[in-house]
Formats: structure tokens, C-alpha cells, sequence
């Protein structure tokens, strides 16, 4: 799968002007130190990766602790090579199991266990604290809302949309 270039070779790129090279510097700021950041408090405190705690809290946010693994991927924002490792880790660990759907033997399931759930449970008032600290202590209400106005129209919808765990499917 190939991505088609924004702009040819014969084309003259439209440069940024100086507010939108400066939100676009902050924004690349805060996308490469923020997750730093996040990881190391939960290195630390819980000695868990910021991908495998989110792992860990999708899956105790969901119906009956469990998911596909194609939906893990998508609440986590992982990919499915990457997510594999991570449960790979997250079972040797007692955290989680991995079954096959008895419809579709082709589907994997995420089932989070008792471990997991207790693992997550200590885990989250400390990054809880950490977000709070790093992001939203910092912003009035103001920006917050316009926070999340903007990641909506750069994502082209909410988290909390596309993360709907109302619609994802039981599975028996």
C-alpha cells in the first residue's frame, strides 16, 4: 500500500506562515516529548509501558474485559505486529490471555485477568496524576474544549467515538 505524494516534484509547496510553523512545532514538541514523559512515570511507578498500560486499560474498560485484537489495535492506536509483542509480554506476565473466537477461528481475543485488572487498578491514579500534571493543570476550560475541538478536526473524529465500547460486539 503506497501513500500518493501531497505535492509533486514540478509543484511549488505551499510553505507554512509563521502561526501555523509555530503550532506545528509545538505540536511535534509535544508529540515526541509527552510520550517520554508518560512512559517514564509508569516505568517507574508501575513498571509498565505506556502501550501496555493502555492495553491493560481499554481491555478493563470493555464488556466482559476482553476484545478482538484487531479492536485493541484500534483503541490503542497500535499496530497488529506491535500489539502482539505487547501481549505476548502482557500474557508472560499473567496479565492477559489470548484465545481464539469459536465462530471465526481466524479471530483473536484479548481477555484481560484478574492480575491485569489489578495491575491496571494501581497503575492508573498515577498516570491519571501524570496527564493532570503535564496537560490539563496547565490549560483553563477554555482550552481544553478547544483542545479537543482540535484533535477532533485533525482526527477527523472523537476518541470517545471511535472508542465506543457501547458498540463493540459481545463476545461468547
Amino acid at each position: 500500500m503506497s501513500r500518493q505524494k501531497v505535492t509533486s516534484a514540478a509543484e511549488v509547496p505551499q510553505w507554512l506562515n509563521e502561526e501555523e510553523r509555530e503550532g506545528w512545532l509545538f505540536l511535534s514538541s509535544i508529540m515526541f516529548n509527552l510520550p517520554g514523559q508518560l512512559e517514564s512515570q509508569l516505568q517507574a511507578d508501575s513498571d509498565l509501558s505506556f502501550v501496555e498500560y493502555m492495553v491493560l486499560a481499554m481491555l478493563s474498560e470493555s464488556p466482559h474485559h476482553k476484545l478482538t485484537m484487531t479492536e485493541l489495535a484500534r483503541q490503542t492506536n497500535t499496530l497488529l505486529p506491535r500489539l502482539s509483542r505487547v501481549v505476548t509480554r502482557l500474557e508472560k506476565d499473567g496479565f492477559v490471555e489470548r484465545t481464539v473466537w469459536k465462530k471465526d477461528r481466524r479471530v483473536s481475543i484479548c481477555h484481560l485477568l484478574p492480575e491485569g485488572r489489578a495491575k491496571v487498578h494501581d497503575a492508573a491514579p498515577g498516570h491519571v496524576a501524570a496527564v493532570r500534571q503535564l496537560i490539563f493543570d496547565r490549560l483553563q476550560n477554555r482550552q481544553i474544549t478547544a483542545l479537543a475541538k482540535i484533535g477532533e478536526a485533525v482526527l477527523g473524529d472523537k476518541p470517545s467515538s471511535v472508542i465506543n465500547l457501547e458498540n463493540v460486539q459481545p463476545l461468547d
